[in-house]
């Protein structure tokens, strides 16, 4: 499939997995690629549930980075198949594109793995694309980048 736009903003990652609601979710102790990135509960606090999804350049097309939306030095990287977030510059990050699938949307890697949530809790894979439920997001816009970006 063709790669959908994601309009540049602050959103709430939602993975479809089995039970209450899960979202992406940043770590609090990292390892050694960074924080592990899991799926968990909402927390009343949003600096780790909250991300601000950006194009890599203004052209058409082009992939998106993904950061944490209170901490803009932490952003999604991949390292052995798993999703972590580090504070690494921009070109380190992680590049994703996304696809429109029934009941969401499938985030892929610029290798064009999926991303996959397992189960709440579990640390987010990445795999080769299949039509699976724990492959789908949704994301939850929240607001526009700040003006600080």
């Amino acid at each position: 499939m063709a790669p959908v736009p994601v309009q540049p903003g602050i959103y709430k990652i939602h993975a479809h997995i089995i039970g209450p609601t899960s979202l992406l979710t940043a770590t609090e102790f990292a390892v050694k690629h960074g924080a592990p990135v899991i799926t968990d509960r909402l927390n009343p606090l949003p600096i780790e549930q909250e991300w601000l999804i950006e194009p890599t350049e203004h052209a058409p097309g082009a992939p998106y980075v993904i950061r944490l939306a209170q901490h803009d030095t932490a952003g999604l990287v991949i390292a052995e198949d798993k999703l972590f977030v580090n504070s690494v510059g921009r070109p380190e990050l992680a590049k994703f594109t996304f696809e429109r699938v029934i009941g969401g949307i499938k985030i892929l890697s610029e290798n064009g793995l999926a991303l996959r949530a397992g189960h709440r809790g579990a640390q987010i894979t990445l795999v080769k694309p299949a039509p699976d439920f724990q492959e789908t997001w949704t994301l939850e816009f929240i607001s526009p980048p700040s003006e600080e970006e």
